[in-house]
């Protein structure tokens, strides 16, 4: 199992802490038994493992009218919705909300050339909330290609304390490349135009670079 760069630093200071804790524990125990609290503090350190895992994911079928899931996670929000940051007009908005328990890699879902980037600080709202979107700590960025544009935002959630983007603005990216991370449970809203062919309903579960959420 790949793990991701953001978690490098995290695993290794987990493990001493943990390795601590459970040296801390087990002098009570008879000497027979002291292996239980470093066994315990495996369950811990294997959820952070989890939580950082990097799949290896490759796009089905490319195409600038394709957009696929830029994380995992569920699909909580389909509505139309007014975009008032950069397109200002109206879109459809399509929002994923990422638990503990999914990828947290973030994903390019569409080639072309970033038009704009923005980071916000802001509140930490629990990421479902519908507020979160504007009012969240978050990243703004607009994909243009031949098809049009799509604006993405990466929003930190209730847990989620640190949102890293890896691209610059006019950069050119790739279907699928990597483009950020979000620590901790967020959401991830795409806000595409609205003549699009959606792929994906509110309760669905997406997988980032496999599941294609709709047609351009």
């Amino acid at each position: 199992m790949r793990i991701h760069p953001e978690g490098y630093r995290i695993l290794f200071v987990s493990a001493l802490v943990l390795a601590a804790i459970a040296r801390a524990l087990s002098i009570p125990f008879p000497e027979s038994l002291r292996w239980i609290p470093y066994l315990a503090a495996l369950v811990p350190y294997a959820l952070i493992i989890n939580f950082f895992r990097n799949p290896i994911r490759t796009i089905p079928r490319k195409g600038e009218d394709l957009i696929y899931a830029p994380a995992d996670g569920q699909v909580v929000v389909i509505e139309e919705t007014f975009e008032p940051e950069y397109l200002k007009e109206k879109r459809i908005q399509v929002s994923i909300f990422m638990s503990i328990f999914d990828v947290h890699a973030n994903r390019i879902p569409v080639s072309g050339k970033i038009n704009y980037y923005r980071y916000h600080k802001g509140r930490y709202l629990v990421a479902r909330h519908p507020k979160s979107s504007t009012e969240n700590e978050r990243t703004t960025l607009v994909i243009e290609n031949s098809k049009g544009k799509i604006l993405m935002r990466q929003i930190a959630g209730y847990v989620a304390r640190r949102i890293k983007f890896y691209l610059n603005e006019d950069q050119q990216v790739e279907q699928g490349a990597e483009m950020g991370f979000i620590r901790f449970g967020s959401r991830v809203d795409l806000f595409l135009p609205l003549d699009a062919e959606l792929n994906v309903e509110v309760g669905d579960k997406v997988k980032g670079n496999l599941d294609l959420i709709a047609r351009l």
